[in-house]
């Protein structure tokens, strides 16, 4: 890795995302796929690259991500996660703008798990009274 590149971890739900940002022209690879082959939706291939969006930043870095786990939304948002946090790294002033647009953030939520005695995490099994 050198010394101009940056490798931050973002994590949504149960997805996993490694970002590597280097300076370039604004190529972004998933898996070793273009992104917007990766994606099959637009509107996700609209979430990953709302930081440099945000911050302005569109095609002055080109990112490999290296993406497992969960579902395609998760994974997505893992991928966001990265990529504000690995700008971040890459000029501390961009902290802000990404802050108020609610990036900067890791979303805690994930599936409750299940209990005993119980169909699903909060679903119950059918009361009779006689």
């Amino acid at each position: 890795m050198s010394s101009n590149s940056t490798l931050k971890v973002g994590r949504r739900k149960t997805a996993t995302a490694r970002v590597l940002l280097k300076p370039g022209n604004g190529l972004i690879r998933i898996n070793n796929k273009e992104a917007k082959d990766y994606f099959k939706t637009e509107n996700l291939y609209t979430e990953i690259i709302q930081p440099f969006q945000v911050t302005n930043t569109s095609g002055t870095f080109d990112t490999q991500v290296n993406v497992n786990g969960g579902g395609f939304t998760g994974q997505a948002g893992a991928i966001k996660l990265g990529i504000a946090r690995a700008l971040v790294e890459t000029n501390e002033e961009l902290k802000s703008p990404l802050r108020k647009a609610g990036l900067m953030t890791r979303d805690p939520r994930a599936v409750e798990r299940k209990k005993c005695g119980q169909p699903k995490a909060r679903k119950k099994f059918q009361f009779s009274k006689r």
